[in-house]
Parts: C-alpha cells; structure tokens; sequence
C-alpha cells in the first residue's frame, strides 16, 4: 500500500525528516506520532503529494504521490482544514464529489450513511455557524467522497471535546473494517495505542522506535509488579483503601516477586495479589524522547539544541 525509503525532506539548512524508512500494509491503521516538530505532518504531506522530498523515494498505492491518479484514490484529513463556511454540509460534500466525478445519488448516499454515522444532523445549517466538532465530522466526510482506498488522518480528533472524539476513533477503526487503509497520526498517544495496528514513533525528524504496540513494550518498556501481602515487609509499603490497609511492593522480575513470596510465608503471611504493571505508549516515548543522542544518528540530521 505504502513503501518509504530513506525519505528526507529539508527547509533551506533545517532538515524536518530525515531518513525515514517504513511500509503500510493493506487494511491495518498505521500510526505516526511524536510531539510538536517530530517531522509527522511534513511526512503526511509528502504522502499525499502536497509536499516535495528532498530526497528518498514513496511510493503510495503503486503511483508516485505526485501523481494525480494516486490522488483519486486517496482521502487526506489535515490538521488544519478550513471549509467554505458560506455552504451548508450538504452543498459542500455534493461540490466535492462533483469534482471526483461521483455520481449525485452515489455521493448523496455514500455522503448521508457517513454523516449518520458520525451524528451530524444538521446537514442544510450553514457551516460558518457550527461547532468546530461538527466541523470536523464534515471534513471527515469530504474525506470520503471518492471512496478512497486510503486514508490519511493528520490529528483528525484535535481540539474536540472527549465525546466527539470517540466517536472519531471509532470511526476509523470501522474504516478499517471495511478494509481501507488509515495512516493516522496523533499527539495523544492513548488514542494511538488504543486503535493503532503498528506504529513507528519520530523525534526531530528521526523514527526512533517502531511496530506493533505489543512488540515496542517488549523492546523499549519496562514491566513491573505489584506485589500485595497479607503481612508487613521491609520491601513494603501499607495503602489505606475500601478494604483496610494493604501492604505493596514493586519489583522489576518474577524472582523478586517469589522473594517476596518466601519472605511472606516466613512471617506468617502470604501473597494476596500480583499484578502487572505496563509501560504505556506514552511513558516509552518520553523515555526515547529523553534519551535520544544529541546528534542524529542519520547524516545530515539534526543535532539537539
């Protein structure tokens, strides 16, 4: 679907992304995330063809993203999309599917099953008077217009209230049920970790960790245990909760925890409960993000200032 190599792209002497290699697969949602300045919007931009690479080769749905044939079948959500806020949705999404060709009664339909979906009601509301939520959901449907083949989200949630942004993450995750491919890139990392298939995670302009959520915990995440006893240890600390005190510590490995067990049983006790405690997408982010070199470890990147 997707395939990227070595793709750099540099404004004057400030090199935004440099060297990124990674593939899409059909039908998954792939995420792009990393904070402000990370190089995720200008690689976007670069898929969708909005933007010229300096350097380094995409080919996206077999075409060159310059191409406008790859364009036909791509819908492109930026973060930023302003409407023509004198039309209503209705006429606005109808001016659109005219320009890709689609049929009035194909579009109406394929437009009104969308804004249903996305609870957009007031469809013949002008939209300069709606909500920046409702805003979104249309941009969301002009997305879709065409039927694209491949989606490509850049923080389709931003700025929404937490209501309307499930209702956005769950709509890309029914676009990949319906077998169409999201890239999806977010500066909220839970929503990244909770609908994302794989993921490649960037900083100044370097991808610095990548794969499935699963496979960069086991890589770059740390695991811990909560270890509760029925007795008082040296290695615990007591917690007052709704059912008395508890005593809890935390290890790093299952020989700590079996320690813990021994040293229990030993005092007259014994372990009530264990549980596991994972790194999130986000606590694994700040630590690459905190640990990363002060020099890129690609030539002509950027060095930390």
């Amino acid at each position: 679907m997707i395939t990227v190599e070595n793709l750099r792209k540099a404004y004057g002497d400030f090199p935004a992304v440099v060297g990124s290699d990674f593939a899409v697969e059909s039908g998954e949602v792939f995420g792009i995330v990393g904070p402000n300045g990370a190089g995720k919007t200008t690689t976007l931009k670069m898929l969708a063809g909005l933007v010229e690479p300096t350097a380094g080769t995409a080919s996206v749905l077999g075409f060159d993203p310059e191409d406008p044939e790859m364009r036909r079948k791509l819908g492109f959500l930026p973060e930023e999309s302003p409407l023509y806020e004198d039309m209503t949705p209705r006429s606005y999404l109808r001016f659109f599917a005219d320009l890709y060709d689609v049929p009035r009664d194909v579009a109406d339909e394929r437009t009104s099953r969308v804004l249903d979906r996305l609870d957009l009601e007031y469809r013949d509301r002008r939209i300069g008077d709606m909500s920046k939520g409702m805003k979104r959901k249309v941009a969301i449907a002009r997305s879709l217009v065409n039927d694209p083949d491949l989606l490509i989200y850049d923080e389709p949630a931003s700025g929404l209230d937490p209501l309307t942004t499930n209702v956005v993450l769950d709509f890309v995750q029914e676009l990949r049920d319906e077998d169409k491919t999201v890239v999806f890139s977010a500066h909220n990392l839970f929503h990244v970790e909770s609908i994302c298939d794989r993921v490649v995670i960037m900083n100044r302009g370097e991808i610095i960790a990548r794969g499935t959520v699963p496979e960069i915990r086991a890589k770059h995440g740390e695991t811990t245990y909560r270890v509760y006893t029925t007795v008082s240890l040296p290695q615990t600390e007591t917690e007052t909760g709704p059912d008395g005190e508890r005593h809890v510590a935390v290890v790093d490995d299952m020989a700590a925890v079996e320690s813990l067990r021994e040293t229990a049983e030993a005092a007259g006790g014994r372990v009530a409960d264990i549980r596991t405690d994972e790194a999130s997408l986000e606590d694994i982010f700040l630590r690459l993000a905190a640990d990363a070199p002060t020099k890129s470890t690609v030539e002509g990147g950027r060095g930390r200032s």
